[in-house]
Formats: structure tokens, sequence, C-alpha cells
């Protein structure tokens, strides 16, 4: 009997209204770095996702590398995002908080007194860019900053600064936490051995390499349970300079089980070929599945078919849509019922406006529309 990706389901500790998520996507809509009634509608108009998942949101403030987004390191924060989860949870919704650090993916222009942004390494991402200001304080693209190595102890500090996150956002009424651990920002940039040469307890091995990821996670299950800790990994991706690497494999192998051990609540892949990077190779997703005893979820260039196919061959279990969420708030019923989709306006996806935000219209109030005109 095929799955109904379309009704409700429990998948593992996840009680969902249906198998499709939203996947997290920054929206640069926080001037002052505080959630308000603006994204709260955001998120609500797009509650008809099984799970929500937010864009990502700054752990501490050197963990930046864009303008504008939110964070929930302080206590405005958490105030702010509490109007977010009670908009969605008043209309049936789920919604975790993606946990962000991008490391060395940011510019001196993003950090505390201009200092350098913070890495595993020293080593500069030259051909990646933060949005921040120039050299003549103007907003824009930058080159990203030549990072400082984090020391040994600091590397700790980051774990909790992510647990404290997630207490925060346990406290701002969410559901649960992803960490980021994706894209080429701070998590990833520990695993990936171009970029740690540390020769330290997190560098040299795929244990030591895997060690900050681990920490992070478990500082943030001490804090508010496994059932609502979760990661989000991309495997094979390129994203950031991160080159392949010949232990990937081993890598993720040696992930997925110590994330089955614990228990965690999902992990959440995306296939980078969507964003122009490295597809996921042929045979993979089977693989880990093998590997991963847990709720798997998957990004990157997902359409129905796909998500049906997927999903019955129990290859993973929900699957999620990133871009077409922006201009369909009503995605899943579009999806349901094959209405057509309405095309993004990329160039209003990021800044401050709310135009390109909040004023995307439903397909049935369209049609509606059309009819009285």
């Amino acid at each position: 009997m095929s799955i109904n990706i379309f009704g409700p389901a429990t998948i593992g500790l996840l009680q969902l209204n249906n198998r499709i998520a939203m996947a997290p996507m920054t929206r640069a809509r926080n001037a002052d770095g505080i959630p308000n009634d603006n994204n709260a509608l955001y998120y609500a108009q797009r509650a008809g996702a099984g799970l929500i998942i937010t864009e990502g949101v700054a752990i501490s403030d050197t963990a930046k590398g864009v303008l504008y987004i939110p964070g929930l390191y302080t206590r405005e924060q958490v105030e702010g995002w509490k109007k977010v989860t009670a908009a969605v949870h008043a209309k049936g919704g789920k919604i975790f908080a993606q946990l962000w650090h991008v490391g060395r993916v940011s510019h001196t222009s993003n950090q505390p007194g201009g200092k350098p942004p913070v890495a595993p390494s020293d080593i500069q991402a030259a051909q990646s860019k933060a949005w921040g200001y120039d050299g003549n304080g103007k907003e824009g693209f930058v080159t990203a900053s030549k990072p400082r190595a984090l020391a040994t102890a600091e590397v700790a500090d980051i774990a909790q600064d992510f647990a404290l996150a997630a207490k925060n956002a346990a406290a701002a009424g969410f559901d649960g936490v992803e960490l980021h651990g994706a894209n080429g920002y701070l998590i990833e940039q520990f695993l990936n051995p171009h970029v740690n040469n540390r020769t330290d307890r997190y560098g040299g091995s795929i244990e030591n390499r895997s060690r900050f990821l681990l920490e992070a996670i478990d500082a943030s299950i001490a804090e508010i349970g496994a059932s609502k800790v979760a990661i989000r990994l991309t495997p094979y991706g390129g994203l950031h300079e991160l080159p392949h690497y010949d232990e990937i494999e081993a890598t993720y192998a040696y992930l997925a089980k110590e994330l089955s051990a614990r228990k965690i609540a999902y992990i959440h892949m995306m296939d980078q070929q969507s964003r122009g990077s490295f597809a996921l190779p042929e045979g993979f997703l089977e693989r880990f599945r093998s590997w991963y005893d847990g709720t798997i979820i998957l990004a990157g260039g997902m359409d129905r078919e796909k998500s049906e196919r997927l999903i019955n061959a129990g290859t993973i279990d929900i699957a999620a849509f990133g871009e077409p969420f922006i201009a369909n708030p009503d995605l899943v019923d579009r999806l349901q019922h094959n209405w057509p989709l309405t095309p993004p306006k990329r160039e209003l996806h990021y800044g401050l406006t709310m135009e390109g935000y909040i004023d995307w219209k439903t397909y049935e109030h369209k049609a509606t529309a059309c009819e009285t005109a």
C-alpha cells in the first residue's frame, strides 16, 4: 500500500500533518536581529507544511555572515520568536529553529568590533561571499575575510553556544532545533580535511574532525532532549569551497552510526545539485539509509513525483521544499491538487522590504480574484 504523503504521519517522535517540510531559507528581514509580527505572519502563512524549519538563526554575535538575520542568543530575540511559534502552532503546524554559525564564510563587517571571523583554520574562503559592508560602508556581497583559527578551548565554547541557543529555542516555544551542519558553514568546515588542518583533538582523523559536530549535538541534547535535536548535512556538497576528499563516505557512515545511537529527531540532507554544486552520487541515499535508522528528510530539487517515490521506497521519510515555499505559501495544497506554482522573484529573496515576503497569494485567492475581476 502506498504512503499518502499528504496525510497525517507519526515519523519517529514527530506527529506531523503531512510529510512535506519547509526547508530553511535565509530571508534577511530583521534589521535588529529580533523576530517580529511580520516574521510571525510569514511563517504562519506557510504552516500548511507538516514541519517548518526556520531560516538560519545566529547562535551568537560572532556566528553571522549575513546582515539582518535573526538570532537566538538574547532575551529580546527569545521574546520575538515566541510570536512566530505561537502563530505557527495556532495554525496546527510544527516548527524547528535552524541554529547557524557560518564560521569562515563571514566578513569583518559582520563581526563584533570588526574582528576576523573564526574557523577551524586560517584558510580563507576567498571565492565565497558574505553579505556585509564594503570599505566604503556600502551594503552588498563582500569577499569572505581571512579567518582566525579557533583555539582548542574555544571550539568547546561554540558547542555550548549551540546548546544555549537550543535552550532559548525551547523557551521560545519551538518544537525542536536543527543544527546547521551543511553548505560549507562551521560544522562542515570541521568535517573537511582540506579546511580543517588542525593537529589537536578536533583534527587529523574522521573521529576528531567529527568531534565538534557531536559535541554540539550532545550539548544541545543535554539542554532540551534528543527528541528535539536534529541536524542538516550535505554529503558530497561543495558550497563555499569545500573540496571533495577521500574519506567522505567513511565520514558520513561514522556520523550515521553515532547519530543513530543518540536517537535524534532527524537528519536533514540536501542534494546541492539544485544550488549549482555537486549532486549526491547514485546510490548514496540508499547506503545512508542502511547506516542510519532514524528519520531522514531530503531537500534539493524535490517535486511531488520524486517525493512520493523516495518516501514509498523507504529511502527518506519527509520531503523538504525550499524556494517554492517563498512564492507559494500554500505549497502543500498546490502539490496535492497539481495546481501550478507561482514563480519566485529572486531579486526580492533578501532585504528588509515586505514585498516578496508576506504578500504572496494562495492559489484559491488568486483564482477568486480573477473570477471577480
